[in-house]
């Protein structure tokens, strides 16, 4: 028995952020009916990678059924209420004031189905002089100031992955688990709200708050903006490796058991990591010169022997080959499609994932392979 088991989750969602808020209400075993307009969520159109479909629909919409409504007549619309009257949870990412457009405000839901929990993803929230703006992953990582503080000193950029959906995503997904352990004691539903920027706002809180003491980050590449040496260093075979120096010890053993140097730390250009980051071009340069010396190997070994924290910087093919990468496997309408497995382990509990629907097609929960 699965932790959500007997709970059902009426979805009408597209793109990123609901649906990785409901697999992974779907993956704990819950009912996750997905609603789709007759052209389909258009996330499945987003790529082919993933044996002709679309990655982000093949990672996000596993173990869901498919039901496809036409909302623009009184009949779907009136199907669609019938869901929602059995469900436990009612979670929605379309633009807003659309919902309330089709007679599904959420005065209306909390008023008809007070045990209802209703989960609303937005842009901006409901409220504000943004609350009607359409929003999506870049657009907030660029409002927010994230982008500001993403990449090197040649400009903004992009963080790799959709994180504004990422992160909006797991943030509804605990949010409705806190509702259903509080309605366990209270039987009260909850109406919950969750925007895209107050997600980023949250997690920027650290670079907010130095900006506002006047010391606004600078974009450094894979540098820190407050620890050194905290960068990418190359070996003499070209190999990239990151190292995290967090303290003075550890930066006495990289002196003396990585680097050969074991006096540098008595240079007052280096003593603390005050001065290491005032110097950073000084004290990135005395490990850069050593690091060009060795091979890659060497330096990995020293650095493990010496108890320094680092890590190669890989790519998605290094990732790919990876000894701790775990996977999965999940049918698909196109065959099984193997793909990282979600991060939880709970040790004794092995977990199944139901298949990837066709549009308009039930799941069933098959069996993963890590």
């Amino acid at each position: 028995m699965l932790a959500l088991d007997g709970i059902t989750v009426v979805a009408v969602e597209q793109a990123v952020a609901a649906p990785f808020c409901t697999s992974r209400l779907a993956d704990a075993g819950a009912t996750v009916i997905k609603i789709e307009r007759p052209e389909g969520d258009f996330a499945r159109g987003y790529d082919a990678a993933a044996k002709g479909q679309s990655s982000y629909f093949v990672w996000l919409n596993r173990g869901k059924t498919s039901v496809v409504l036409d909302l623009a007549t009184a009949e779907e619309r009136r199907k669609l209420e019938a869901l929602i009257a059995g469900a436990d949870v009612l979670v929605q990412n379309l633009k807003p004031g659309a919902m309330d457009k089709l007679g599904f405000s959420l005065n209306r839901l909390r008023n008809d189905y007070p045990s209802l929990i209703c989960c609303t993803i937005t842009g901006y929230g409901s409220e504000g002089p943004n609350a009607h703006r359409k929003a999506y992953d870049l657009l907030i990582q660029a409002e927010s100031g994230l982008a500001s503080i993403t990449g090197g000193p040649e400009g903004p950029a992009r963080v790799g992955v959709s994180i504004v959906d990422i992160a909006t995503g797991a943030t509804a997904h605990a949010a409705v688990l806190e509702a259903l352990f509080a309605r366990t004691r209270t039987n009260q539903g909850a109406d919950i709200r969750i925007s895209m920027f107050d997600v980023m706002a949250d997690w920027l809180t650290v670079p907010l708050l130095n900006a506002e003491a006047g010391h606004p980050p600078k974009r450094l590449g894979l540098a820190h903006p407050s620890i050194a040496p905290y960068g990418v260093f190359q070996s003499k075979d070209g190999k990239d490796i990151l190292i995290s120096i967090q303290n003075e010890p550890e930066w006495r053993r990289l002196c003396s058991e990585v680097l050969g140097a074991p006096t540098l730390p008595d240079d007052p250009r280096f003593k603390n990591m005050v001065e290491r980051v005032r110097n950073r071009k000084l004290t990135d340069k005395a490990v850069a010169d050593v690091f060009a010396t060795y091979p890659s190997k060497t330096l990995l070994q020293r650095l493990t022997e010496a108890d320094i924290a680092f890590a190669e910087v890989n790519t998605m093919s290094d990732l790919a080959r990876h000894p701790h990468l775990r996977r999965i496997t999940v049918d698909t309408p196109a065959g099984p499609v193997a793909y990282p497995a979600p991060a939880p382990v709970v040790v004794g509990r092995p977990r199944t994932y139901g298949a990837v629907p066709a549009l308009g097609a039930s799941q069933t929960r098959g069996v993963s392979h890590e």
